[in-house]
């Protein structure tokens, strides 16, 4: 006889291995957020300037079964309290994709519970609703990481339109291959916006791509090469500092105005900005600016949860299973994984 189904307002435990964050959370629909534990893998990696996969892969196999015991006692939760299992199914290194995803199948499987594949950047562009101010559907999304610069118009959980997205660099990559231009230690890109508050955003005059045509499509590689031909040959601290505003500020200012571009195209009245660049606190500035002086709102999540975490995994494994959207039983990994593409397992066969 077949296992009766588990009630839908059930806590769901998430699970993120995608890159080099172990993390879990559970989430409730009625209580919020009931906890979340993270490891950020950053010490590790230092020491090579970037994430190394293999290493990567190897520490969340050794930190990953701890996390959820934590995260279970934290919430005050046994396993069988448990309604799904979500988990990061792309895109990502693949190794550390496929951690958590084992982990995950094993837990849905032991405990006869829906196994829920994510979408990483879905998640991100949700995490804004782990806050007590959150949007409202439709919205703009700004998506902001390591990987991935996408406008992105949100009319529902799963119903997205791609606005347009970078032809090369990600703002976060251009982050980090900047600030080890300056000689900057990993992780580049919060230390060059650490650097570029002591700078004079003024003093260097960089392009801001794309944006004196139509258009919401991104371009940063060339403020990188920018930066390399302007840097001086024997820099010293100040020409470092005001060439890290100067970047920063040509970003930020490029970011700023293909937000309000997508905003009047859609004509919707609230943006989110999620994912990792979206802590930089002066774009957070300039777009709190612009919403102040054009009448729009402006949501973001928390600072703990711009960067990869378990919480928004946690949340767009709920939400997908509150609507029914969510694929139950299918296992599922991939590295790359377009926000356009997403799909369920099935509809992907």
């Amino acid at each position: 006889m077949p296992a009766p189904p588990v009630p839908p307002n059930r806590p769901v435990l998430g699970i993120e291995t995608s890159c080099d964050e172990t993390a879990c959370a559970i989430y409730d629909g009625e209580r919020g957020l009931l906890a979340h534990v993270l490891y950020s893998q950053i010490r590790l990696h230092a020491e090579y300037g970037g994430v190394v996969p293999e290493l990567a892969s190897r520490d969340h196999v050794a930190r990953i079964h701890g996390l959820v015991r934590g995260v279970l006692d934290e919430a005050g939760l046994a396993p069988a309290n448990l309604g799904g299992i979500a988990y990061t199914a792309g895109p990502g290194l693949i190794g550390a994709l496929m951690v958590g995803a084992s982990v995950a199948a094993g837990l849905a499987t032991a405990l006869d519970l829906p196994l829920i594949p994510v979408h990483h950047m879905e998640a991100h562009l949700l995490a804004p609703m782990l806050e007590e101010r959150r949007p409202t559907f439709p919205f703009v999304a700004l998506l902001v990481s390591g990987g991935h610069t996408l406008l992105v118009a949100v009319r529902g959980v799963g119903d997205y339109e791609l606005l347009g997205e970078s032809l090369d660099d990600a703002v976060g990559e251009a982050f980090d291959k900047t600030a080890k231009l300056l000689g900057l230690p990993y992780p580049g890109g919060p230390e060059l916006a650490r650097l570029a508050e002591r700078g004079d955003g003024r003093r260097y005059k960089f392009p801001r791509p794309m944006t004196d045509r139509p258009g919401l499509d991104f371009s940063f590689s060339g403020l990188k090469t920018a930066v390399l031909t302007t840097l001086p040959q024997t820099p010293d601290e100040q020409d470092k500092a005001d060439l890290a505003a100067s970047f920063q500020e040509a970003v930020t200012d490029t970011l700023a105005i293909k937000c309000q571009r997508a905003l009047q195209a859609s004509g919707y009245g609230q943006l989110v900005v999620a994912g990792g660049v979206g802590a930089n606190l002066r774009l957070r500035e300039k777009l709190a600016e612009r919403a102040r002086r054009d009448g729009f709102d402006l949501f973001f999540p928390r600072q703990a949860f711009c960067t990869d975490n378990g919480a928004m995994i946690a949340y767009a494994g709920w939400a997908r299973r509150a609507q029914g959207r969510a694929p139950d039983g299918a296992l599922f990994t991939t590295p790359r994984w377009p926000l356009a593409e997403l799909r369920t397992p099935e509809a992907a066969a």
